[in-house]
């Protein structure tokens, strides 16, 4: 063991559902560095030992969703053996609702089930964002479900890529120093512009890293206080003059924590616009 926290989310599909349960624990524990490892489409039990005698070695936890009752019991009796800890998000789920709704599991694993809807409404918006990334479509703006807006590097392409997996259309507009944002941007609604904000010393501190990893002189005005000032406040200026958009500062913050803001304020909406309807 090296001494680093670790979970191992283990899934016989995927391991979506389990790694943003674990991720979103996660955010709990902000000034804790925890490594999170994933191992998918195990399917069988030397799959298991192998993951399970891993674990053991490396002091993890782990965290798993298998659907097939044999295997979870398998998973169970070899994670005793290696006395690992064990957490199974989705087995007791399935229990629960098989005896409430009175009807048998397919014990399927999601992969191997007919694509959905879903799926391809995601994968359209993976491709969306790939697409609309830093301003390259302006006209994609008016088409997104979202549109992020800020200076260089405050995540606004992890941002974007994190979202559309959850299968939002989203653009993003970098704002730079001189140059207009496109005129575009004013059409969109505000309530689906959300604007990024940063500190400027761990911006600078993300600038300069970024330079040193292109070979880059950090003394370029791209990596300078006062012109990193100086964007900021230019950017500050712009939200001002548009109350209606959301503005999220994301210094300290995980890309999930930002993301989940995000969703949390599309689901309020929703939700407020649904109320308001029915009273009409």
């Amino acid at each position: 063991m090296d001494g680093q926290h670790q979970i191992f989310v283990v899934s016989d599909s995927t391991g979506e559902t389990a790694e943003r349960v674990v991720r979103a624990s996660l955010l709990q524990f902000p000034h804790h560095r925890v490594r999170v490892r994933l191992f998918t489409r195990v399917r069988d039990r030397e799959g298991v030992a192998d993951v399970l005698r891993k674990a053991g070695e490396a002091g993890a936890m782990v965290v798993f969703t298998l659907v097939s009752p044999e295997l979870r019991e398998s998973f169970h009796e070899i994670a005793k053996q290696e006395r690992v800890e064990t957490v199974d998000v989705i087995g007791q789920l399935i229990h629960k609702v098989a005896t409430y709704v009175s009807a048998a599991p397919l014990n399927q694993p999601s992969a191997t089930m007919p694509l959905s809807e879903e799926y391809f409404r995601r994968v359209e918006a993976i491709e969306f964002a790939v697409k609309s990334d830093d301003g390259k479509e302006p006209r994609n703006l008016r088409k997104a479900d979202l549109v992020l807006v800020g200076v260089s590097r405050t995540s606004k392409t992890p941002l974007s890529t994190y979202l559309a997996g959850r299968g939002l259309r989203v653009a993003n507009v970098p704002l730079v120093l001189g140059v207009q944002p496109p005129a575009e941007l004013e059409d969109v609604p505000p309530e689906k512009v959300v604007c990024l904000t940063i500190g400027i010393d761990q911006l600078l501190e993300i600038r300069k890293t970024r330079l040193s990893q292109l070979g880059m002189p950090t003394d370029t005005a791209y990596g300078l206080r006062e012109h990193v000032r100086t964007e900021l406040e230019y950017a500050e200026a712009l939200y001002a003059r548009h109350p209606g958009w959301m503005v999220i500062d994301v210094s300290g913050r995980a890309i999930e924590e930002t993301a989940t803001i995000i969703l949390e304020s599309i689901k309020d909406r929703e939700e407020h616009r649904y109320h308001q309807e029915l009273a009409l």
